[in-house]
């Protein structure tokens, strides 16, 4: 097989040919010129030692130009390795000067490229594994509305004899189960909005007691028998109304769920709170909570996806503002922000 000489071999080889044949060349035509013998071997002598001392001297340079594209080639081979392309050499000529500085320019669009594509694939993965949370999520919230729907309506198709009060009480799991798909649907369309950034603020001034009113009345209706207390004076405030009335309703319902005490909505001095004296929230999950398809282990705290304080807090972050969690395992929880 054959094998590439190194470019030192490869020009001793050419010059060393080269001075063999000139040498011959001279000396054939010394002979044939020159009629004094000793005059022709003192020529020839000389000429032999002016060959040795170029061959050596092209020698010397080669071996140089050979040193300095090994260490050209020694950054190609580790380029994986650099870890900071700043290394800096002297090199014997311009050319090879220029050759090493183009090529750590090229070594450094290539370190740069390469943590670019690093990044986009670090991001592109954390996508994927939202989007696979986002899908167990989505199956494990969905599959027990969609159990109770298709329960109710299979024992009512099954047995038209079915007594009324009972009928009435099936049809209302219907509806209410009906309602909670409708509710998650809705947290999802409203997650999505915010991922993709086409939520815009459409800023109005309204009182914010009026519209915790109007938010109590609505979450009484579905929560009946359960009490939201108000303790507050009307506050006028500039914000998005829709997004606050989101706020609100999560917030509250939140607390109805986890709490079988009355639930206290407070404005006090531009801050409002809302409190309960439910199952509360353990220390190490409380920067969790408000994490996008966070679940706790236990289901003491099960955020329906995960989603709705994320969205809360993402609203107030659109206003400038920011979710307070203050609980105690137990005992109950407070959430509050200011605007």
């Amino acid at each position: 097989m054959y094998k590439r000489p190194h470019f030192k071999e490869y020009v001793m080889a050419r010059l060393i040919t080269m001075a063999v044949l000139l040498f011959l060349l001279f000396s054939l035509l010394l002979v044939l010129l020159v009629k004094d013998q000793n005059t022709v071997i003192l020529v020839i002598g000389l000429l032999a030692l002016s060959f040795a001392i170029f061959i050596f001297a092209i020698a010397r340079g080669a071996k140089r130009m050979q040193k300095e594209l090994n260490t050209i080639n020694t950054y190609l081979k580790n380029l994986d390795e650099i870890e900071s392309i700043d290394y800096k050499t002297h090199f014997f000529t311009q050319e090879f000067e220029e050759i090493n500085q183009n090529l750590m320019k090229v070594l450094k669009k290539s370190k740069k490229r390469e943590d670019t594509k690093q990044r986009y694939n670090a991001k592109l993965k954390l996508k994927n594994r939202q989007r696979a949370d986002m899908l167990s999520a989505i199956a494990h919230e969905f599959r027990n509305p969609i159990a109770s729907i298709m329960g109710y309506s299979q024992t009512l198709q099954d047995d038209p004899e079915i007594p009324s009060d009972l009928r009435e009480k099936f049809l209302g799991k219907i509806y209410n189960n009906g309602n909670k798909i409708e509710s998650l649907l809705s947290r999802l369309i409203m997650w999505n909005k915010f991922e993709s950034k086409e939520t815009t603020l459409h800023k109005t001034s309204f009182d914010m007691l009026t519209l915790v009113n109007e938010v109590k009345s609505a979450l009484e209706e579905k929560y009946i028998g359960r009490d939201i207390q108000i303790v507050a004076e009307s506050y006028v405030v500039e914000a998005d109304r829709t997004l606050m009335e989101v706020v609100l309703k999560n917030l509250i319902e939140n607390a109805l769920k986890y709490s079988k005490e009355n639930i206290i909505v407070r404005i006090e001095n531009g801050v409002v709170s809302v409190e309960d004296k439910g199952v509360g929230i353990s220390e190490n999950e409380l920067d969790k909570v408000t994490k996008k398809f966070y679940r706790s282990g236990t289901h003491t705290w099960d955020n329906s996806m995960g989603l709705g304080l994320s969205i809360v807090k993402t609203i107030l972050n659109l206003h400038g503002s920011k979710l307070e969690i203050q609980s105690t395992k137990g005992e109950g929880s407070t959430f509050s922000f200011k605007l």
